[in-house]
């Protein structure tokens, strides 16, 4: 996405931990350029480089401000969006230390993080429902299946399915407008996969963006619209948008947290993921301490911007993975599909 969004923060020194005989030696080296050292202190900022989804977003972006309200933190996280894809592209060539990700690193991520030396800690932290949504002034579409959703989206469709009745013969004879996530997006590799049957395989006929909001706007002004995106970008602009529910063969089910946490949104519920890599920061520290920081906050913060947070052991697993360094991945490079959380935290014991 085209949208840098870098958060603020105070200026702070980095106080190097030493011996006491290296104490006594820089005492020493203080006394005798006292205005040298003062300068190279106020010049350094440990900072951590965060990018990626536009979907998890919200969540790092909240921690992120909060984090750096408490003036005793003296790291400096930036945060900005390229889309998931765009992000591991970065992450995994050196370039950032944390990547949001809205579906697990792919083998072809994993093959360039590897030929350039980058390892990763992948660390679950919510569950979205990837929603659809038409404009309120739609008053015949209530509820979709999977086989329509393939029917508008698939690549066949390009040009050919271009209007509501040709996808339910009850519906209306309106154009169909389509909104949905750009190709380097997570939401567009996991939508396309769970819909169409194959990762990026999609019509292309249709208005795409990294930028949700983009997204959201186009629908809330086009009565002929249908878009998806993030659960949260639905819950803060619900009065705007009519979500439909979905039916994958088990009658009609709408996205809420509720219909998430039993397992009934299916396939389109899904684990939100950061990606962390503090070895070759430049203030390895520094990510750590930021990603404790997350950890103990993704819960609340989850809930509050929109998401279903994961149970409080997720987070304790994920805490002891990031200390003792467990790299790789339980996802062998593919998204599961009808994941429940359960079976998430089942396979973070087992990593």
């Amino acid at each position: 996405m085209n949208a840098i969004i870098t958060i603020s923060a105070l200026t702070v020194g980095i106080v190097a931990l030493t011996t006491n005989n290296t104490t006594i030696s820089n005492s020493s080296t203080q006394a005798q350029q006292p205005q040298k050292v003062s300068q190279a202190s106020t010049q350094k900022v440990a900072t951590v480089k965060i990018d990626g989804s536009s979907t998890v977003y919200p969540i790092t972006q909240a921690i992120a401000k909060d984090y750096q309200s408490n003036t005793k933190n003296s790291v400096q996280p930036t945060v900005t969006i390229s889309g998931t894809s765009g992000g591991f592209e970065k992450f995994c060539t050196g370039k950032t230390d944390i990547n949001n990700a809205s579906r697990p690193i792919s083998k072809e991520e994993m093959e360039v993080c590897k030929k350039n030396g980058v390892r990763y800690i992948e660390i679950p932290i919510a569950f979205d429902a990837l929603t659809l949504v038409v404009n309120p002034q739609n008053n015949w579409a209530k509820d979709i299946t999977l086989a329509e959703l393939k029917k508008m989206w698939e690549p066949a469709a390009q040009g050919k399915i271009t209007r509501w009745n040709q996808v339910r013969s009850s519906w209306v004879d309106r154009p169909l407008k389509l909104y949905g996530a750009d190709q380097k997006s997570g939401t567009f590799d996991y939508f396309t996969e769970a819909v169409v049957g194959k990762a990026k395989e999609s019509r292309t006929d249709y208005t795409a963006s990294e930028d949700d909001e983009a997204l959201v706007a186009g629908v809330t002004k086009d009565p002929n619209a249908l878009g998806y995106f993030g659960y949260a970008y639905y819950e803060e602009h619900k009065g705007k948008l009519k979500a439909l529910a979905v039916d994958s063969g088990k009658g009609p089910v709408l996205p809420s947290r509720e219909t998430v946490e039993k397992s009934r949104y299916q396939p389109l519920s899904r684990p939100l993921f950061i990606y962390v890599n503090p070895w070759t920061a430049e203030y390895k520290q520094a990510v750590y301490q930021f990603v404790d920081y997350y950890l103990e906050r993704a819960a609340k913060v989850s809930t509050t911007v929109g998401y279903v947070p994961l149970p409080a052991e997720a987070y304790r697993i994920g805490f002891v993975h990031l200390h003792k360094g467990k790299v790789g991945t339980v996802f062998d490079g593919k998204s599961q599909f009808d994941l429940t959380i359960g079976e998430l935290l089942r396979k973070r014991k087992q990593f």
